[in-house]
């Protein structure tokens, strides 16, 4: 092996693990880290990592594996380097059976974890050759027997952890005639390993802050910002080669008594129901999107399909809308290309055309859509559209009423919020300055009636309150909730033992979690601190930076808008206000 790299090393020349090669070891985990950030998704970034970790390990072959837990297998996500008959770079399914490798259930058994870490805390990397041996780690047979039938002569294995949960593998291997690897080597790999579980969670975090901003939490349908898209790109076909595309507009009837009557949680299983039969109808139209607008607003947009097809899911969404147990219908409102509603150049104009048709569907049987362009002359939907006047008087100022609404669940207009009050902060911020940002936002937006962060320092297992804002009294027990705030005024920083909180502590190594009052099942110790406070529900998310891990926990009464699909928006939100500079409070 030789004792330096230089520049004109060959791809497949390792990295040399002595101390006189650490610049060339930094420059290989610095150019590691850079090839992922540039990595368009999550696949991607893991492919670049297996080939770069292949190149500076000196090795013929290179994999990445996820361990699916509900599976009980361990998948290939990506092959690299010289391959074997029957792999293939990005594999549709190459999976095996979990129980074929002890070492990964330990690893998610969380037993034996001594012997399987680092001093440093980072997860062993073993050598398994392919006449069994394995002189680091655990042996097994099925990887020799793999080894043996690829043709290759020894694997050196890292473990990946996300979230400090077992994630993956980094697999490395070479071919007959090479030298196996060594143990200096193994304590690289398991450096490359940690940086490639950095770049995965970074890359998996803006993932998911994009899948939150085209998403309805509640739902599952489109957000408003994705229909936007949608009827944007639809459009620019209809102006290309006059594709015809169709918006059905629909409001809930009957969500507001249903919400004064039963609570929001009755409201929302409205709303949920609702969109499973718009999402049902949806499918009748090939590519249709279904989205919810925000409120009890819901929306398809379809282009391709004649506007009598459109017309007529329109007609069986308002039949099975009133098929729903606690609802009154729908007040259904369609506007297409394909009838005689004049040029439609802009979306702007598609979506006052369906909202005047669904106001005027407001007044009338729930159980038919209201179509513009197909009333009498000179049709009223297209009259009430182009003067821009709502039914009962006053002009609409808006192309739709729910944009820019001051409270709001919706993930597009969360996200939006947050980082516009992150960019309008003065100056560099702390990590902490950034989550009660985060908090304050999220918690006005929401009608909160209170907010908290918590710190854990590494190493510990007890975290210390950093900070936290009320924002009004609870309709609880206010003399209990009185004696809260003042202990906390007075000691700051409150201290609670991961150890009697599991919800929280999976929470803080970047989870999420929701809790609401009264319902069984409920860990007791975390409901204790609902029941103290007055609380009816909270939501809470944390994660981890340098300075160490954090929590956000957001509380509720009755007039605070639902917490029920807000957990994962808000796990985002906390990652985002993390990849900033960290500091501790």
């Amino acid at each position: 092996m030789q004792a330096s790299a230089s520049e004109d090393a060959p791809p497949n020349a390792p990295v040399p693990p002595e101390s006189g090669a650490a610049d060339a070891r930094l420059r290989a985990v610095v150019g590691l880290a850079q090839a992922m950030a540039a990595a368009p998704e999550g696949r991607a970034a893991a492919q670049v990592a297996a080939g770069r970790a292949r190149e500076i390990m000196g090795a013929e072959f290179a994999a990445i594996s996820m361990w699916e837990r509900e599976r009980g297998r361990l998948r290939v996500l990506v092959n690299d380097g010289l391959l074997a008959p029957g792999e293939e770079a990005l594999p549709q399914d190459e999976s095996y059976p979990l129980a074929e490798y002890p070492e990964i259930g330990q690893f998610l058994a969380q037993r034996g974890l001594g012997e399987l870490f680092a001093p440093d805390g980072l997860p062993r990397a073993w050598v398994q050759s392919a006449d069994g041996g394995s002189a680091n780690g655990p042996d097994c047979r099925a990887r020799a027997a793999s080894l043996r039938r690829r043709g290759r002569a020894c694997c050196l294995v890292a473990p990946i952890l996300l979230g400090g949960r077992a994630w993956g593998e980094l697999y490395l291997a070479r071919t007959a005639g090479r030298p196996v690897f060594d143990d200096a080597e193994a304590a690289f790999a398991t450096v490359l390993a940690a940086q490639l579980s950095a770049g995965l969670a970074q890359n998996e975090r803006l993932e998911e802050v994009s899948r939150l901003a085209f998403t309805d939490p509640l739902t599952g349908l489109a957000n408003r910002r994705a229909v936007d898209a949608r009827l944007d790109a639809a459009l620019e076909r209809h102006r290309v080669d006059g594709t015809v595309v169709s918006l059905v507009v629909c409001d809930v009837n009957g969500l507001k008594r249903v919400n004064d009557e039963k609570g929001h949680e009755s409201g929302d299983q409205l709303l949920e129901q609702f969109a499973n039969q718009l999402s049902l109808c949806g499918a009748m139209l090939p590519g249709a999107l279904a989205g919810r607008l925000g409120g009890d607003e819901f929306c398809l947009v379809a282009a391709g399909p004649s506007a009598d097809e459109v017309v007529r899911v329109a007609e069986e969404l308002c039949a099975q809308a009133l098929t729903i147990d606690q609802g009154e219908g729908v007040a259904c409102g369609v506007a297409s290309t394909g009838d005689p509603i004049g040029p439609v150049t802009t979306s702007d104009r598609l979506f006052r055309l369906a909202d005047a048709a669904q106001y005027r569907a407001k007044s009338g049987p729930a159980a038919h859509p209201v179509v513009a362009g197909r009333g009498s002359l000179p049709d009223p939907t297209l009259s009430l559209a182009d003067s821009g006047a709502r039914p009962g008087g006053g002009r609409r100022t808006e192309r739709r009423r729910f944009r820019g609404a001051r409270l709001t669940a919706d993930p597009g207009q969360l996200l939006a919020a947050v980082t516009a009050a992150l960019d309008d902060s003065p100056g560099p911020a702390g990590t902490f300055a950034r989550l009660e940002t985060v908090a304050e936002t999220v918690s006005r937006m929401l009608d909160a009636v209170a907010w908290w962060v918590s710190y854990l320092p590494p190493g510990s297992t007890t975290m210390h309150t950093a900070g936290y804002g009320v924002r009004r009294m609870t309709r609880g027990p206010g003399s209990v909730r009185a004696q809260v705030q003042r202990a906390v005024n007075e000691a700051p920083d409150a201290v609670f033992d991961l150890q009697s909180y599991p919800l929280t502590a999976l929470a803080i190594r970047g989870g999420s979690f929701g809790l609401r009052t009264g319902v069984p099942g409920n860990d007791p110790a975390e409901e204790a601190v609902l029941v103290v406070g007055g609380y009816r529900a909270m939501v809470a998310a944390g994660g981890a930076n340098a300075a160490g891990g954090w929590l956000m926990e957001l509380f509720a009464d009755d007039a605070t808008l639902s917490f029920a699909a807000v957990g994962p928006t808000l796990r985002a939100l906390v990652a985002v206000a993390l990849s900033g500079p960290a500091s501790p409070p």
